[in-house]
């Protein structure tokens, strides 16, 4: 169900004193192309989506902070002083942010809010960099002068998420959030922070994804185990990231790491040279070529990199059976989402296609989410 405005004031209205303040959003992302290649000093390929976080904010004149969860049903109280903050997750993020946005010289004051999502759960569109950039662009709007840059508001997101969470991601997320604009993609430097907007207009295409609504419980730790591959990898070519390698220089490491280490490179050395195709083919509105790379990509993620799982697999093969023109992996892989480019004719068919038959083989139907790329974070009244 699209958030709309007034579910947010209702909830404001009756949760506090029953005058309003102002509403503001920050929405999702997507990543068409550019996966496990940020900690690698390579290029991502985001756009903002229209699902998002809003939240309606007002100062109280205190030195306290009251927050009401919409969908959460959940209040918290803390004081911007307070150096420990709450203990739930989801107040942690807001917490996190106005201390980042302290640290910058913002001077935050005491504030009512309510805010509600519809981001959809487990679908790696990333919720909590919505949260954190809806809240750095109002603080900054309602406290500040306004004019605070978003790379700068990105990173207090990224910053709260390493110091408040615990979660050590990269920029992609809040970059997106708050740089994206409607009907534009965006292709992201993760090495230099430099960023170029590409028109996403597609003529007879659509992007979707389908949910898997699978997250397998992983063993160890994967993810940091890719990374040591990687940077085992870039030591022994002699570079500081695997941005900086190339075939040549893989090849002549290969009997010097081991084979694991070799596939998991493999992946990222062509993922950057992919990423770069995809945006000369968007340039030429070549949507076959950045259907093919992405099919690409699914086949690295799967047999290289090994994130994926028997689930996205199956939806992979299914949107190729249905002729889709460009499907992989979204996200860090052991379940979520594909997303697909699909031709507008072929819409139909492949969303039923994938139900049936994701149901058949596992006994629960996989969620479609149409994709609508939107804007970054703003007030909106």
């Amino acid at each position: 169900m699209k958030l709309t405005i007034d579910d947010v004031r209702r909830r404001f209205i009756k949760h506090f004193d029953g005058t309003t303040g102002s509403i503001y959003a920050a929405p999702g992302r997507i990543n068409l192309i550019g996966e496990h290649t940020d900690y690698n000093g390579g290029f991502v390929f985001p756009g903002a989506v229209q699902q998002g976080m809003m939240a309606e904010i007002k100062p109280n004149g205190t030195r306290m902070v009251r927050a009401y969860s919409i969908d959460l049903k959940d209040y918290a109280e803390f004081s911007l002083d307070d150096e420990k903050g709450p203990s739930a997750t989801h107040f942690r993020y807001i917490f996190g942010v106005c201390r980042e946005m302290m640290a910058l010289g913002i001077p935050v004051e005491g504030f009512n809010t309510a805010f509600a999502g519809d981001v959809p759960l487990g679908a790696g569109m990333s919720s909590s960099a919505a949260l954190e950039s809806c809240f750095a662009f109002a603080l900054d709007d309602l406290f500040g002068k306004g004019d605070t840059d978003r790379m700068t508001l990105a990173k207090v997101g990224q910053a709260t998420e390493h110091k408040y969470i615990g979660v050590n991601c990269g920029i992609m997320d809040q970059f997106a959030s708050c740089h994206g604009k409607a009907n534009n993609l965006m292709r992201l430097d993760c090495r230099s922070g430099e960023f170029q907007y590409f028109p996403w207009e597609p003529k007879g295409y659509k992007l979707v994804l389908v949910n898997s609504c699978v997250k397998h419980a992983l063993v160890g730790s994967p993810y940091n185990d890719r990374r040591n591959s990687c940077e085992r990898v870039a030591k022994a070519i002699g570079v500081e990231t695997l941005r900086d390698a190339d075939w040549d220089k893989l090849e002549a490491v290969k009997d010097q790491i081991s084979e694991e280490d070799y596939k998991r490179a493999k992946y990222v050395i062509g993922e950057y040279f992919r990423v770069l195709a995809v945006c000369e083919a968007l340039e030429k509105g070549d949507y076959e070529t950045v259907g093919q790379k992405m099919y690409e990509t699914h086949e690295g993620l799967s047999k290289d990199y090994e994130v994926s799982c028997e689930e996205l697999d199956f939806l992979n093969e299914i949107a190729k059976e249905c002729m889709v023109t460009g499907s992989r992996i979204m996200g860090g892989g052991f379940g979520g989402c594909t997303i697909n480019l699909v031709e507008t004719d072929l819409y139909k068919h492949f969303c039923e296609t994938a139900k049936a038959k994701f149901k058949e083989k596992y006994g629960k139907e996989p969620v479609i989410i149409d994709v609508v790329i939107g804007d970054g974070a703003r007030k909106i009244c």
